[in-house]
């Protein structure tokens, strides 16, 4: 989770998916495109044992594959919860790979290790958080700022879907029913979402309804609320802060992104200069 301080509209969408790391680590389990991505980017650009520094690392999905990969990690979120579950998961690696992560607790729009790296990454639509084009600007900064001269950003974001976005907000869609990873407690989940065409702001609603006697014994709902990007001002944000986008993809292959892509996904260099705030 990368910002802090948010109107307080926005601040329970920017914090709440972010509490519960084994349910976030549960429901992401299976995203695997982005983790072989960047880790097919580090072996394809970087020197054996490359220092990395993933953005907004979460539990660590990623993080923990450039690890069993050789690689050294410093990892960085806003969240002590999302901090503490990639700890937990490094803790599962051998322990030759343990080493070589590091961790830091800082604001995306704000961080300064007083480093570089020649690989900076933030993936699974991280910079959706920055809810207004200054604070997206201050994000793509702190990633200029901490990359080596020769060095590479990456990023991915969703590609706005309007079809989806303007969805009926009054119902619930993809009921499902499991068994939380810790309470072991049978829920249903189901979701739904708002979308502020003006402000790019979809805010989304996840229910978790208890199906049986347990720790929850009401329905929770849990708010995230995330910005969408036009690819187009995707680019030109990247260029004011000084990064030159090398290529711009969908869904994490070697295609162009159209209107059919479900994510964008940027590697950019530094190209010197940049729109200072």
């Amino acid at each position: 989770m990368p910002c802090k301080d948010e109107p307080s509209d926005i601040a329970r969408g920017a914090v709440e998916p972010y509490i519960d790391a084994d349910l976030y680590e549960y429901e992401y389990r299976r995203r695997r495109d982005d983790v072989y991505f960047y880790t097919r980017l580090a072996n394809t650009q970087l020197a054996p044992g490359a220092n990395i520094l993933e953005l907004c690392c979460g539990t660590g999905r990623v993080m923990r594959s450039l690890l069993r990969a050789g690689y050294s990690v410093t990892g960085v979120d806003l969240s002590r919860q999302m901090l503490a579950g990639a700890r937990r998961g490094v803790l599962r690696l051998p322990r030759s790979m343990r080493p070589n992560a590091a961790f830091a607790q800082g604001d995306l729009r704000t961080l300064d290790l007083e480093r570089t790296f020649p690989l900076v990454i933030c993936p699974f639509n991280s910079l959706e958080h920055m809810y207004t084009d200054d604070d997206v600007l201050r994000g793509l900064l702190t990633a200029h700022r901490h990359m080596e001269a020769d060095g590479l950003f990456a990023l991915d974001v969703e590609v706005p879907d309007l079809q989806w976005l303007l969805r009926d907000s009054d119902r619930r869609w993809a009921r499902t029913r499991f068994r939380h990873p810790s309470t072991r407690q049978l829920l249903e989940y189901s979701t739904n979402h708002t979308w502020d065409a003006q402000t790019e702001i979809v805010t989304c609603r996840f229910f978790y309804e208890p199906l049986e006697p347990g720790p929850l014994d009401d329905t929770q709902i849990i708010e995230l609320t995330q910005r969408k990007f036009d690819p187009d001002h995707l680019r030109e944000l990247a260029h004011d802060a000084g990064l030159e986008t090398l290529s711009h993809d969908a869904d994490f292959q070697d295609v162009p992104v159209d209107d059919s892509a479900v994510t964008q996904v940027l590697i950019c260099r530094r190209s010197g200069s940049s729109r200072r705030l």
